[in-house]
């Protein structure tokens, strides 16, 4: 059965390779779906199908348990995923531009510390108390969040 699927992959070659490029995804896509249901229906017949279940109930039970874990980690995993889209893998490294410092701009740092744009200093830094005793990761706050905080005193005090 394999080689005969093999025999049939190999004549079928030429002329999967004239197709456009579009074309050639669909069809390996459903060639994909396909073959895992072929999979699966050869895994039910012999008998074999519950080792299988058993595995996604492994991995569905360790993401249950994970959850919490994921979640704290849910912002710094969303800017790799968005910056890996982009084109730019390389994570912690600030963005172009002039206004930008340790890659906050003076207005998103306005923005984290709720102050408007023209703040004192030491408006700056009670606002950053507040924030950080609040959102601080030792009373249950994110370590995200921290770092946006601390980020932003940062950038707007240059310290």
């Amino acid at each position: 059965m394999i080689l005969l699927a093999l025999v049939l992959a190999v004549l079928m070659l030429p002329g999967f390779m004239k197709l456009p490029a579009e074309m050639r995804s669909k069809r390996l896509k459903q060639l994909a779906w396909v073959a895992i249901a072929l999979i699966l229906l050869v895994l039910m017949l012999s008998g074999k199908l519950s080792g299988l279940l058993a595995i996604f109930g492994v991995i569905f039970a360790f993401l249950v348990r994970s959850m919490p874990l994921i979640l704290r980690y849910a912002p710094q995993l969303h800017s790799i995923w968005l910056r890996f889209k982009a084109g730019n893998p390389q994570y912690g490294k600030p963005g172009p531009g002039p206004s930008r410092q340790a890659g906050m701009t003076t207005t998103e740092a306005f923005e984290v510390l709720g102050l408007n744009p023209g703040a004192t200093e030491e408006e700056i830094i009670q606002a950053h108390r507040k924030l950080i005793s609040r959102f601080h990761p030792d009373r249950g706050g994110s370590d995200y969040l921290a770092a946006q905080i601390n980020q932003a005193k940062k950038t707007l005090l240059g310290r």
